[in-house]
């Protein structure tokens, strides 16, 4: 009795077509990794480098029942504008007062105290952010 074969001979007739299907979804799969690591990447240094003006709050100080005085510090490129949002929070954790400020200054370092009106009394004061232009 002899056993039947039921695959072709190795390396007869060349790659089987599931080979074939192997390697191309490994090129496509490889195509694609490399070009979402690319946009990832693009869209981070978009982020970082994008940014023309950063503030920090140094302090802020509590100086009325309706004001709160906040010591700003903006770092921006020399040529650029741009505005930073501040606002004002009571004890309980609600927003008392708002207050956008504008940089229009030529220098790229500013220290500013800025006065936050409020409607009651604040305990403190935070950064929501900045834009540019």
């Amino acid at each position: 009795m002899s056993t039947v074969r039921e695959g072709l001979p190795e390396g007869r007739y060349g790659r089987s077509a599931d080979e074939r299907a192997d390697r191309r979804l490994k090129v496509v799969g490889s195509v694609l990794g490399v070009l979402l690591l690319a946009l990832v990447g693009w869209f981070g240094y978009h982020y970082v480098a994008g940014q023309d003006v950063s503030a920090e709050v140094i302090k802020f100080d509590v100086s009325a029942a309706d004001r709160v005085q906040v010591h700003l510090e903006v770092r921006k490129d020399s040529g650029a504008t741009g505005s930073c949002t501040l606002r004002a929070l009571a004890e309980d954790g609600g927003e008392v007062g708002r207050r956008d400020v504008r940089f229009d200054q030529p220098a790229d370092r500013i220290d500013e105290v800025v006065s936050v009106r409020t409607t009651r009394q604040a305990t403190s004061a935070e950064l929501m952010g900045c834009t540019s232009g």
